[in-house]
């Protein structure tokens, strides 16, 4: 389950609430988080497109070894470009389900939950994601979350359903 979208748009909340309900109903699953990730394995890639789609190409390929040992992999980052998006999702061997956790750019901003829009409105990060650099919503995502709108429950529950009925009759080798 990949969960692509603008830094704040609330990737993080849905992945883990998608992660408890999942593991509630005995389903193994683990949540591969952007940042985390990269700060625990690869701290030196930095903010350049190449960078950016270095972290998004190594997470889907953790995300195939989790997937390939009958472990639901969630991710969350914010994957700001189609093709490499794409590239991950041709690589994957089992059934891949694409959020797109979809919130404008003010709403983002009024969570900031890491500062970086101020950050960045103060000129002290550049290539932001949305705001000096792109952003490419997904061409056709297999889900898409409001979460300008939605509440979160309504979201998760969104996420479950569609997880839930994929998975059903699927085997995990």
């Amino acid at each position: 389950v990949w969960f692509t979208g603008l830094s704040s748009s609330g990737k993080s909340t849905l992945a883990e609430g998608l992660l408890k309900a999942l593991h509630s109903r005995g389903v193994k699953a683990e949540w591969l988080d952007g940042d985390r990730v990269r700060k625990a394995f690869w701290p030196d890639l930095g903010f350049s497109q190449q960078d950016r789609d270095n972290n998004v190409l190594r997470l889907g390929h953790l995300a195939r070894l989790l997937t390939r040992n009958g472990v639901i992999a969630v991710v969350s980052v914010i994957s700001p470009y189609q093709i490499v998006r794409e590239q991950v999702r041709w690589w994957q061997e089992q059934p891949f389900l694409q959020v797109y956790v979809e919130a404008p750019l003010e709403v983002c901003q009024s969570r900031d939950v890491k500062g970086l829009y101020r950050r960045a409105r103060l000129g002290v990060v550049q290539h932001l994601t949305g705001v000096d650099d792109p952003y490419e919503p997904p061409l056709n995502p297999d889900l898409v979350c409001h979460t300008g709108t939605e509440s979160i429950e309504e979201s998760v529950a969104k996420v479950v359903d569609c997880v839930m009925s994929k998975i059903q009759g699927v085997t995990v080798l």
